[in-house]
């Protein structure tokens, strides 16, 4: 990401100061969980895409910014909300919201940062943008629920699972470059084909996450987390699907009955690796970066472009 820190540097700095204004609260608790997240805000990739693709189409301006924050602030309340759902006691290596507050807190912490979002929109009347992102959070509901109700059965079809990542985590990317976008293109086609754009490296991070679980020398460290929660990912779809009846009872077994075992665990991965369910969801992940690149090739040839493709490479080969 070296390059696109680099061409939009001191936009990321005023990026930053608009944020920090927008968490802004009177109440003493809250100020102070949001001075929390502000400190341990990770790698920024979303508002990047943001501040990108309007650059793409001319001078970032405030309504630009804007949408920079909206994006974090509603990816912020949905990680806030998620560690909730999930029990987890720490994000990026800190303690989490929930871990340090409690639940209630953290749910109305999630709550109020969707409100400052939505209020930021309204206040500035930056309807196109708010229409985009609202469309994401409820794609990312819809996705999330989607995956719990197909976890119960166990029999994920590959359309489903794309369906699922679409929703719970390429929704919010297609929307980042689609707002971003709509603050300096006037053409609606050229806002679309970088939404498209956005939703191809969204799905393209997901799988990178699902491979991350997994693991081998290529992709991460492996960890199970995915199988201890029940998660039909790709790798487990393609492995379920092309193994021996006998190998997918028992692996559907361990799954459902044995998904804290470590050493049950380790089968299941060890069988992915075995199958081919690794590499064929990298293939997977590499044309969805691949028509990522093509549709960011159909606009000129400039730095701005070339910071683009840098951050679409950073999501599939990053280590962490």
């Amino acid at each position: 990401m070296k390059l696109a820190k680099q061409v939009i540097s001191a936009e990321l700095v005023l990026f930053e100061a608009h944020f920090r204004e927008a968490v802004k609260s009177r109440v003493a608790l809250l100020d102070r969980i949001m001075q929390y997240i502000v400190k341990r805000k990770g790698k920024q990739l979303r508002p990047m895409f943001v501040l990108l693709c309007a650059r793409l189409g001319g001078e970032i301006n405030d309504s630009s910014y804007r949408a920079a924050s909206l994006v974090e602030l509603l990816h912020t309340a949905t990680l806030v909300h998620d560690d909730v759902v999930d029990e987890a006691m720490e994000r990026r290596g800190l303690f989490s919201i929930n871990a340090i507050w409690k639940n209630k807190i953290a749910v109305l912490v999630g709550d109020y940062l969707l409100s400052k979002g939505l209020l930021l929109s309204l206040t500035n009347k930056d309807y196109q943008v708010l229409q985009v992102l609202s469309e994401a959070v409820k794609l990312m509901s819809e996705g999330e629920l989607l995956q719990i109700e197909k976890a119960r059965n166990l029999n994920l079809k590959e359309s489903v699972y794309y369906e699922i990542i679409n929703g719970k985590t390429a929704s919010l990317l297609a929307s980042a470059c689609a707002a971003g976008a709509s603050t300096t293109f006037e053409d609606p086609e050229q806002i679309e084909k970088l939404r498209s754009f956005g939703e191809k490296v969204g799905m393209a991070f997901q799988i990178k996450d699902d491979l991350f679980d997994y693991g081998s020398i290529n992709v991460g460290k492996p960890t199970g987390n995915d199988i201890k929660e029940k998660k039909l990912t790709l790798p487990l779809i393609y492995t379920l699907n092309n193994c021996s009846a006998e190998i997918k009872r028992k692996l559907i077994y361990i799954i459902k009955n044995e998904n804290t075992n470590k050493e049950k665990v380790q089968f299941v991965i060890d069988t992915v690796v075995a199958t081919g369910g690794i590499a064929y969801a990298k293939a997977k992940m590499e044309n969805f970066r691949d028509e990522a690149l093509a549709l960011l090739h159909e606009f000129p040839e400039s730095i701005i472009r070339e910071a683009l493709e840098e951050l679409v490479l950073y999501t599939t080969d990053r280590e962490y």
